[in-house]
């Protein structure tokens, strides 16, 4: 493992689904990128992680991801078959869902009524509730709540949840990091970086580059 220095079709319980089409990149797309390689070598890292990184620094304009970020090409690898066949990708909340493109998004937060004054969060049910719904092969995508990443992280090992990957990336001063650490701690296969820094763009641009790369003719070329 590298550590670097729409509405609902055919979804129980009316789960909002998003279904959005790739397209060509645009030219400012690709001076970005090649302002990028100017600013920081990734030139190191195995090809699917470099992907997945420069995906992440293209969409913050945050280098700082280039040594924080942690996951290595078994996982990218695991979520590049999960997108090939079809599986879909859990995300704890829309905004993640609203940032993917290319393959077909699941939140049933709206589903979720207010978080009592005890008891487990909105967020963290929502994922319980869709994990249910899809137990086997989703990709799991967190960029906002930590306690959706750690329910998700409980139910695959204590539960019939088996995703195929988990990209754990919320931000925030309270749990976010601790969350990640347990992402990894957990021997799933994990995508996360280390610290506060993460968010709902973060996470749908690690999925992003996991569908360029399962798109790719070829498949599993770098994405950048």
């Amino acid at each position: 493992m590298h550590r670097l220095p729409g509405l609902c079709r055919g979804v129980p319980g009316g789960c909002r689904v998003r279904r959005l089409a790739l397209t060509t990149p645009h030219p400012i797309e690709v001076e970005s990128y090649r302002l990028l390689d100017q600013r920081v070598d990734l030139s190191h890292l195995a090809p699917l992680v470099r992907a997945v990184v420069a995906r992440v620094i293209h969409a913050t304009a945050d280098t700082d991801y280039a040594g924080t970020m942690v996951l290595d090409e078994n996982a990218v690898l695991a979520g590049i078959e999960a997108v090939r066949i079809g599986a879909p990708v859990i995300t704890d909340v829309e905004m993640v869902g609203h940032g993917i493109t290319g393959t077909a998004s699941v939140c049933c937060l709206d589903e979720i009524e207010s978080t009592p004054p005890s008891g487990p969060t909105r967020s963290a049910r929502a994922m319980a509730l869709a994990a249910r719904r899809h137990p086997t092969g989703a990709v799991v995508a967190v960029g906002c709540a930590p306690t959706a990443l750690l329910e998700a992280v409980r139910m695959a090992t204590e539960e019939a949840f088996a995703p195929a990957v988990i990209v754990g990336l919320p931000v925030g001063f309270v749990g976010a990091a601790d969350a990640k650490a347990a992402a990894r701690a957990s021997g799933l296969p994990t995508i996360t970086n280390v610290g506060e820094k993460g968010g709902s763009a973060v996470a749908a641009a690690a999925v992003n580059a996991i569908v360029r790369l399962a798109r790719a003719p070829g498949g599993g070329g770098d994405s950048g």
